[in-house]
């Protein structure tokens, strides 16, 4: 038998380190004490550094940018000091947004095509549960629209189902990579039919060097295909990045695309906008089995199927969409994804294009399917001014759930407010909730206080000229803490 090097605390730090992807701990020497022979018991401790990655807002010279920064406060035992910086994503990167103290947000703008892709990082009381949001608003040309993204945790896989190769559309994946090691990536694109032709759909090997970010326009991938809706798949075979996919529709609009969540036999795309004209759900099948799904709507006052589409089958491999028209008719809802027999649950990923208005009015965004938001969950930016932010919570689940919604104070002062939340068991419930006081944007945060799970996502709506203008991001379980075997007086115990 192998004989294993003795495993210090300080190996299984840096081991959870690693598995996390975006922090990194410390757990208080000497705390706790086992019995000999037992194996340590774990603790809950707060996360000490935090890693996000945005994309370049975008390429027009009328382009005005928002960033807001946000960490709600210390989970666990966090406490003293911190830092919180996110630079331009390049070798010779300047600070362009700093934070400061928990619970205020803070913020900087951004004007044209020079806005860089950023990367950064927050240390200690600042580093658990911080979040960035980036906010664009083109008022005229091709990318007209307001385009949002949620800054992310660096990665190695990542899910794009939604995304399209036909005549009138623009997708471009903005790939960064913030560390000090060239990254290598892979790109893979399937259609109805599957993986595109093996001489095209796939780019292989395509290098991001440090400190840096790079752009692919996935019909280059696959010229001629014309892939009305497709899915794109990104993987690295050296390092990680951040990846987003900017969309640009010929006279619809423009948004940020994020990646699904990890595929699953259930999905919940939460969020739908209550006068959504159009809603069109892309579904991709990544393994070896066909994927049967029932769809449901989760409104106000309950689920129901959408008539004529209450099921969609999915081949493996390939990717398949339906046209839900104006699903939600007049209330905000999500759309939920279970399979057709519990007993044969394959995998998918999932993401849903959302139209508002109408005629040369149109505007366009995405809801991905995301996890729920755990114990807490923060989406930063959000605007006071009347209906412009909407919060929509989702319980999918058979149980009940009890939330605590708070607004913090604006970028420019006011007083923080909240507010508990009951959502009913396959159900949606819209909540408006703002600082008292102040100007700018503030962050909302959500916290699971009992049943669930609850899915979350905010609506934000900048209307310009007639144009009913917006975005939406769902809302991600920050993570704020992880769990770290407590330290043993005999550490042969971990030696085996």
């Amino acid at each position: 038998m192998k004989q294993r090097a003795p495993l210090t605390l300080a190996a299984v730090a840096a081991a959870l380190a690693a598995v996390t992807g975006i922090a990194s701990l410390t757990a208080p020497a000497g705390e706790g004490k086992a019995a000999e022979g037992n194996a340590a018991a774990a603790a809950r401790m707060p996360v000490e550094r935090s890693l996000l990655v945005c994309p370049a807002p975008s390429t027009s010279d009328i382009a005005d940018t928002t960033y807001t920064a946000f960490t709600p406060g210390p989970a666990g035992s966090a406490e003293g000091k911190g830092a919180a910086r996110l630079l331009g994503a390049n070798k010779d990167a300047k600070a362009v947004l700093e934070l400061k103290e928990t619970g205020k947000p803070a913020g900087a703008t951004a004007t044209g095509a020079d806005a860089p892709a950023l990367n950064g990082s927050a240390e200690g009381v600042l580093a658990p549960g911080w979040t960035a949001q980036l906010t664009t608003k083109v008022s005229v040309g091709r990318a007209r629209g307001v385009l949002g993204a949620g800054c992310t945790a660096p990665d190695t896989d990542f899910w794009f189902p939604g995304v399209s190769t036909a005549k009138g559309r623009e997708d471009y994946l903005h790939l960064t990579n913030p560390d000090d090691a060239a990254a290598v990536v892979d790109i893979r694109l399937f259609g109805p039919d599957g993986l595109a032709k093996p001489d095209q759909g796939t780019s292989e090997n395509i290098r991001i060097d440090p400190k840096s970010t790079k752009s692919v326009l996935l019909s280059s991938l696959a010229p001629g295909a014309q892939l009305a809706d497709a899915t794109a798949h990104v993987t690295t075979r050296a390092g990680r990045v951040g990846a987003s996919v900017q969309v640009a529709e010929e006279g619809v609009g423009a948004d940020w695309l994020a990646a699904s969540t990890d595929p699953a036999g259930s999905l919940v795309l939460p969020g739908i906008p209550a006068d959504a004209a159009s809603v069109r759900l892309v579904v991709f099948a990544p393994g070896e089995e066909d994927a049967d799904l029932k769809l449901r709507l989760a409104g106000p006052n309950g689920a129901i199927s959408p008539a004529g589409s209450e099921q969609l089958h999915v081949k493996a491999g390939m990717t398949a969409s339906v046209d839900l028209k104006d699903l939600t008719r007049g209330e905000a809802g999500s759309l939920l994804l279970a399979p057709a027999d519990a007993a044969k649950a394959a995998p998918v990923v999932a993401a849903v294009r959302v139209v508002r208005g109408s005629g040369a009015k149109q505007e366009l965004g995405f809801v991905q399917a995301t996890g729920p938001v755990g114990a807490r969950a923060t989406v930063a930016d959000n605007r006071a001014d009347e209906n412009a932010t909407l919060l929509a919570l989702t319980v999918p689940g058979g149980t009940d759930a009890k939330v605590k919604v708070t607004a913090s104070p604006t970028t420019g002062g006011g007083e923080p407010a909240s507010q508990e939340v009951v959502v009913k068991a396959g159900t949606t419930q819209p909540v408006s909730l703002a600082p008292a006081g102040g100007k700018g944007s503030y962050a909302l945060t959500v916290e699971t206080l009992s049943g669930g799970p609850v899915h979350a996502a905010r609506t934000l709506s900048l209307p310009h000229e007639g144009i009913a203008m917006f975005t939406v991001q769902t809302l991600s379980d920050d993570h704020s803490t992880v769990s770290v075997p407590r330290a043993v007086q005999d550490l042969s115990v971990l030696t085996r």
